[in-house]
């Protein structure tokens, strides 16, 4: 029994990934590629250790993004405003680090206490809003998305302006040396060769390996991370036995906003020093669908921002020794969220139909027979 549910689970990869190669290379093909070119050359290029270093800067706030939303999705809520919350917590604490003077490991945990407390209290809004109005957590954090964004583009033009600085970026004042993370290219350097054209493994990458780690034992070894599972799995009987499914909700709004506000903070920190019009957006929307492919589990969700920062490291290769747009990673990374759906419901349903069957052999069994 226990072999074939690990046959089971082991198919559903399986199958998204070769259902995934084979819908990449018929998209290839009608955008004039050859894909079997198309592959090679990622490969080649996507292997290379500069490559690699990249995928990891890429597949870490992706990471903290699917973790983000993974713990609205155990308990059933939809936290669409994680886009609103990591933006808004990175501009408020990319200013607050640079406001302040002090030793670096506090200076550091200052930032990013800035930024979790501002990403909680913002996804909390819409936690308080679920639980005393009745207002669906989709349409209070897509407001809220918007709500945030404004808010960012006029405090970036305002009070938050660097006003010493003379070019036409708009830009908060930098992040003094005590406040910036330490890269990981000595570590890497120690075991390969140098990391060549001035790429850095940022350091919060350890940070994002420990938020998985706490986020699996909070729910694997905690009381509040079995209320939470169990208010997901079925609300009514984790209501009937003693959860609070209002504290729960609010409590599951604040964790998720908080590993939200995270999310930006490995640019600010270990990159520009700075929050500027050049910072990455639209990491909200894509941890949702890492958190997809990740099935909501720590280690799933990590292969989802590898797989995303992946394509998003070596499939533009393609626009540059090929006639492939760049656009067709979009694509690549759409067909890889279908195809995990797709087979995971597939699997899904054929478990439990062989369940069914067997608990329809079990009952027909004769008392006190054996197998």
């Amino acid at each position: 029994m226990r072999i074939r549910r690990l046959l089971m689970s082991m198919t559903a990869p399986v199958v998204a990934v070769v259902f995934a190669v084979a819908l990449s290379s018929a998209v290839l093909v009608v955008a004039g590629t050859n894909p079997l070119e198309a592959w090679r050359e990622m490969l080649a290029y996507g292997t290379r250790l500069e490559t690699l270093v990249a995928t990891a800067n890429r597949a870490t706030p992706l990471y903290l993004a699917g973790i983000a939303v993974a713990i609205g999705f155990r308990m059933n809520l939809f936290n669409i405003g994680v886009e609103g919350q990591y933006v808004l917590a990175a501009l408020l604490a990319a200013s607050v680090g640079a406001a302040v003077d002090l030793p670096p490991v506090l200076h550091v945990l200052l930032i990013m206490g800035v930024a979790m407390s501002v990403g909680s209290l913002y996804a909390g809004v819409a936690g308080y809003l679920k639980v005393t109005r009745g207002v669906h957590e989709v349409i209070s954090t897509i407001m809220l998305n918007a709500v945030a964004l404004s808010l960012v583009g006029y405090l970036l033009r305002t009070q938050l302006l660097d006003r010493a600085d003379t070019s036409l970026n708009l830009k908060t004042p930098e992040i003094p040396p005590s406040g910036r993370f330490p890269n990981l290219n000595g570590v890497v350097e120690a075991v390969a060769r140098e990391i060549g054209r001035g790429r850095e493994l940022w350091g919060f990458l350890l940070v994002a390996v420990v938020v998985g780690v706490v986020f699996h034992l909070f729910l694997t070894r905690t009381r509040a991370g079995f209320d939470l599972r169990a208010t997901g799995l079925n609300p009514f009987a984790a209501e009937a036995s003693g959860v609070d499914p209002r504290a729960t909700v609010v409590r599951a709004m604040l964790l998720s906003g908080a590993v939200a506000g995270l999310i930006g903070l490995p640019e600010v920190l270990g990159d520009s020093y700075k929050y500027d019009l050049a910072f990455t957006r639209g990491l909200g929307f894509t941890g949702i669908a890492v958190a997809l492919v990740g099935r909501n589990h720590p280690a799933g969700v990590a292969v989802g921002a590898l797989l995303f920062g992946w394509l998003d490291s070596a499939a533009p290769i393609l626009d540059v020794v090929g006639d492939t747009p760049r656009e067709i990673v979009s694509i690549l990374q759409g067909v890889v969220v279908l195809s995990a759906v797709l087979s995971y419901e597939v699997v899904n349903r054929i478990r439990q139909a062989q369940e069914a069957r067997e608990a329809a052999v079990a009952t027909r069994r004769p008392v006190g027979a054996t197998t």
